[in-house]
C-alpha cells in the first residue's frame, strides 16, 4: 500500500503517530464519554501505557493503517482501516475517535471523508464497513454525511460497561462511488 504520509482538511492533519504524542493522547483519550463508544480494546481510564503501545501498534499493524488526527498542533483523535482476511480479503472496517474538545465542529466527518479517495484507491476492496453502537446517532451522522449506508442492526451484540447494546452496521461499497453523481 502506498497511503500518503500526511492528508490535510481545513481543520486538521491526518499523519502517523509518534512517540512524542503519547501525552497529547493520554489528554484526550482518557476520556470516560470517549471511551463508551468504542471497543473494549480502548480502555479507560487510559493511561500513558495504554498510549505508548498503541503508538507502536499503529507503526506495526500489517493489515491495518492508522492516522493521528492532529488539530491544532496536537494528536486529537485517530482513524484507521482495518483489511479483512481470508474470505472477507476484499472488505475492510473503519473507525474513528476524537476528543471531546473537538465534538460537533465536523472534523470527524471530514476526516472519514478524506480518507475514503485513498481507501478505494490503495485497496482491492468492494466494501468498507464501519459499526457503531447504538446510543452513538453523533458516529452514525459521520457516516452518512460521508456516503454509508444503514444496512443492518445486530440486536444486543455489544456488552459496554453495564450496557447492553444493539449494533448499527454502515456500508459503502465500490459500486455506490460508481452510481454517486
Amino acid at each position: 500500500m502506498a497511503w500518503p504520509e500526511r492528508i490535510e482538511g481545513n481543520d486538521f492533519t491526518l499523519r502517523a503517530w509518534c512517540d512524542d504524542d503519547a501525552a497529547a493522547l493520554v489528554a484526550h483519550a482518557n476520556d470516560e464519554q470517549v471511551s463508551r463508544s468504542l471497543g473494549d480494546a480502548f480502555p479507560h481510564p487510559y493511561t500513558f501505557e495504554d498510549a505508548c503501545w498503541f503508538i507502536a501498534h499503529g507503526r506495526h499493524a500489517g493489515n491495518e493503517k492508522i492516522y493521528a488526527i492532529q488539530i491544532n498542533g496536537e494528536a486529537a483523535g485517530s482513524i484507521g482501516v482495518r483489511v479483512g482476511e481470508g474470505v472477507e480479503r476484499h472488505s475492510a472496517e473503519i473507525g474513528y475517535w476524537l476528543g471531546r474538545t473537538y465534538w460537533g465542529e465536523g472534523i470527524a466527518t471530514a476526516a472519514v471523508c478524506a480518507v475514503l479517495p485513498h481507501v478505494w484507491r490503495e485497496l482491492p476492496l468492494y466494501r468498507l464497513q464501519a459499526r457503531v453502537f447504538a446510543d452513538n446517532p453523533a458516529s452514525m451522522k459521520v457516516l452518512e454525511r460521508c456516503g454509508f449506508t444503514h444496512e443492518a442492526v445486530l440486536r444486543r451484540q455489544v456488552v459496554k460497561g453495564e450496557r447492553l447494546l444493539d449494533l448499527h452496521v454502515y456500508v459503502i461499497t465500490r459500486e455506490h462511488l460508481h452510481a454517486t453523481p
